[in-house]
């Protein structure tokens, strides 16, 4: 790796920081090929035509919006055929842009002591701020002990994981769900990680539907574990995450919007339509990410 991210974000000048943003698409592509999966994921959200975003698109977005995002892709393992974005762009590309964006990796548990080798890699060379992972299109238990290796390296560096939680937009309304399987994503198997890594702090992302009180209970009772509230509108936050959110969990809520499914412009103008307290939301919006992030 021949790029490193030093993150140059102005924190006071920002407005919020958006801690779960995606991009789909290679700067290296001519003309990004037509991708079944978000199309059917952007019926789902009722996002109309969204075409896949680079990195830059995504950089020039948020800048004009004073909002820094924390942007990703997803490994899909060993078995799939390798992604066309891959982590080592994501930084490249996070580095010529690091007054906005913050890039995560993505490292499927799969690929055993690579997975590891790449995570120290990434996190020492690459300077990466956190990884994500999706049990769902990962098709792995957080907990089963094959992602252990990979686990205590991001421990040692007190570098977040972000897990996918809850019902999956992915594969929803199609065929068998696309082969998406929701059992991966309860957020329960999360509390023995949590358990076991005390020094990694664990992002829940999403409202964490049908298993929502799972969620809070792990957050409550794990002080590293934070919830992040993307791929939902607020105005459909269930009443329960709503008064957590203005009290025992204040500090450890964070904002996200599951760009470009659903933008920040939606999500911050449904905030306004919850219960969620003015006093919360400097810390919802921006305080509480900057913490975690070591900003």
């Amino acid at each position: 790796m021949t790029t490193t991210y030093r993150p140059a974000i102005d924190v006071a000048a920002i407005t919020a920081l958006d801690m779960h943003t995606h991009v789909h698409a290679s700067v290296h592509e001519t003309e990004p090929a037509h991708n079944e999966t978000l199309a059917a994921m952007a019926k789902y959200f009722k996002s109309g035509d969204t075409p896949p975003a680079t990195l830059p698109d995504l950089a020039a977005y948020y800048r004009e919006r004073g909002i820094a995002a924390v942007t990703f892709t997803v490994d899909k393992g060993p078995t799939k055929p390798d992604p066309i974005l891959r982590n080592d762009e994501i930084v490249e590309l996070a580095a010529q842009h690091s007054d906005i964006v913050i890039p995560f990796a993505s490292v499927h548990p799969a690929r055993g002591e690579q997975a590891a080798r790449e995570a120290e890699r990434l996190i020492t060379e690459g300077g990466v701020r956190g990884f994500k992972f999706h049990p769902n299109s990962m098709a792995f238990f957080p907990n089963d002990r094959s992602a252990y290796d990979l686990y205590e390296v991001l421990n040692a560096h007190r570098v977040p994981a972000l897990f996918h939680t809850g019902q999956s937009g992915a594969g929803a309304g199609t065929r068998g769900g696309g082969g998406i399987r929701l059992k991966y994503s309860n957020p329960l198997h999360l509390d023995d990680v949590a358990t076991d890594f005390p020094d990694m702090p664990i992002v829940l992302a999403h409202p964490s539907f049908p298993w929502q009180e799972e969620a809070l209970a792990i957050a409550v009772h794990k002080p590293q574990v934070y919830l992040e509230l993307s791929g939902w509108s607020p105005k459909y936050f269930p009443p329960i995450l709503v008064q957590y959110a203005n009290t025992l969990l204040r500090d450890r809520v964070l904002f996200g919007s599951d760009f470009p499914l659903i933008t920040p412009d939606r999500w911050l103008a449904d905030l306004e339509k919850t219960g969620i307290r003015d006093e919360v939301k400097s810390g919802l919006l921006k305080n509480n990410a900057v913490r975690l992030l070591g900003l």
